[in-house]
């Protein structure tokens, strides 16, 4: 099945199959990542604008590896030089950036659903970073390209998501695509952050930690998205810790070969132990790793490349 998208702006919109060609397309770029001269030429002469302005290291730095290795030309936009302090307009910087001849838009804006007004103000591919409390669709995809390195089908396996549901773009995103997958998402944490219309989505909603995470195959944690609050949603982060923070002994209650995930930024000590981010059974690093992989195929996909191009790659 040919490749027929020109943005990626959430996981929503994507059908099964479309994963599936991502994740086999990621599969195919990682094992060029494991080669020893790293860079294919696939969008050799592309320049891609990566245009964030809301703050960000992974993904930013990640996009920019997996540009790199395409072997495309890449700018990063520093907001905080730019024209938007002085009042310059989303829409007006995005068409300046076309009219200097970029070939694809990398969007990371505070505002839902920004990604999807260029898409339709602009003519070349835009890619959505991260939009608000939206979605974050190539955090997504990494995310589940990973559980299925370790899982394989995920088809009726029980995956948790567990913290600041409400303001997260990257459970949405998960929820999406997960459900999409076959998988049985779980969604927990306090009730003023895991509201019950979650279950619209096809999740399930509980509050109580020991009943969600028992027998869980991947438990992945969410940080308190402090940016997105008007108000507080908890007394205090030191009582969120005590009832749905990720110890040693609840990390018992979940299968005994179960993955640990965070799309990060980690706040060790709140919503995960260290001793659990860094021990044998947390991915985080490899979720950081597969980013690469799976950001140049969303690149080279939305690029106009097809995934029959790179799946015979050895």
């Amino acid at each position: 099945m040919p490749w027929n998208r020109r943005h990626l702006l959430t996981l929503e919109e994507l059908s099964l199959a479309e994963i599936d060609q991502i994740h086999a397309t990621a599969a195919a770029f990682k094992k060029i990542l494991g080669r020893s001269v790293k860079k294919v030429p696939a969008l050799r002469g592309k320049t891609i604008v990566n245009l964030f302005l809301e703050p960000s290291t992974r993904t930013r730095i990640s996009f920019e590896m997996a540009a790199k290795r395409l072997s495309a030309d890449v700018i990063a936009f520093d907001a905080a030089s730019s024209s938007t302090t002085k009042g310059e307009t989303l829409r007006d910087t995005a068409q300046n950036i076309q009219a200097l001849n970029a070939d694809l838009i990398v969007l990371r804006h505070s505002a839902s659903g920004s990604p999807l007004y260029l898409s339709r103000v602009l003519d070349i591919p835009v890619v959505n970073a991260g939009d608000g409390a939206h979605e974050h669709p190539t955090q997504g995809l990494l995310d589940t390209f990973t559980m299925r390195e370790h899982l394989g089908s995920l088809k009726g396996r029980k995956v948790v998501i567990l913290g600041d549901i409400l303001f997260s773009r990257v459970a949405r995103s998960n929820i999406h695509a997960l459900v999409k997958l076959g998988a049985a998402v779980t969604l927990v944490g306090p009730s003023t952050l895991v509201p019950d219309w979650f279950t619209a989505l096809g999740a399930q909603v509980s509050h109580d930690l020991k009943s969600a995470l028992a027998d869980a195959e991947v438990v992945m944690l969410l940080r308190i998205q402090h940016e997105r609050q008007s108000s507080s949603h908890f007394p205090s982060l030191g009582e969120y810790t005590g009832m749905f923070g990720l110890n040693q002994t609840r990390a018992g209650w979940l299968n005994p070969k179960a993955i640990i995930m965070h799309p990060g930024p980690i706040n060790r000590g709140v919503e995960i132990d260290s001793d659990l981010a860094d021990g044998p059974r947390s991915v985080i690093l490899e979720q950081v790793t597969n980013g690469i992989a799976v950001r140049m195929a969303v690149l080279y996909l939305c690029s106009g490349g097809q995934p029959e191009a790179v799946l015979g790659t050895d």
